[in-house]
């Protein structure tokens, strides 16, 4: 089964590389919730920086379930779990010096949070994973 500790160097460049995803949660109504996000990944965590209070944010404070999705051409990558709302000071910072390095430095926010995907499930196109 494939995980994010398995990439191959193809599959490490296409979630190094500059690609938007998009993140699905579960909606109050019981629908999908997605949206487009830039998303790191390290020590096989999945992050997304965001404002705290965001519908993402109050979508996973109900109900941790999401899924980040990539697409670039022929290539995919699915990565499904639980997710986390993390506010401590220096996990944020983690995660804001991850995103510098895939995207660009990010703004300014005093009122940004972390969404932290642990996977259950990771899917994706052949010679992703070892």
């Amino acid at each position: 089964m494939p995980t994010l500790t398995t990439l191959t160097d193809d599959g490490f460049a296409f979630i190094s590389d500059y690609h938007l995803a998009t993140l699905s949660t579960i909606a109050r109504d019981g629908l999908i919730h997605a949206v487009a996000v830039g998303f790191t990944v390290d020590d096989g965590v999945v992050r997304v920086i965001t404002s705290d209070g965001t519908q993402k944010v109050r979508n996973i404070e109900r109900d941790s379930r999401a899924t980040i999705a990539q697409v670039a051409g022929p290539r995919w990558l699915s990565v499904a779990g639980r997710a986390t709302i993390e506010r401590d000071p220096a996990e944020v910072a983690r995660a804001e010096a991850l995103y510098a390095e895939r995207y660009r430095p990010p703004r300014v926010n005093p009122r940004r949070v972390v969404i932290r995907l642990e996977p259950d499930t990771v899917m994706g196109s052949r010679g992703l994973f070892a």
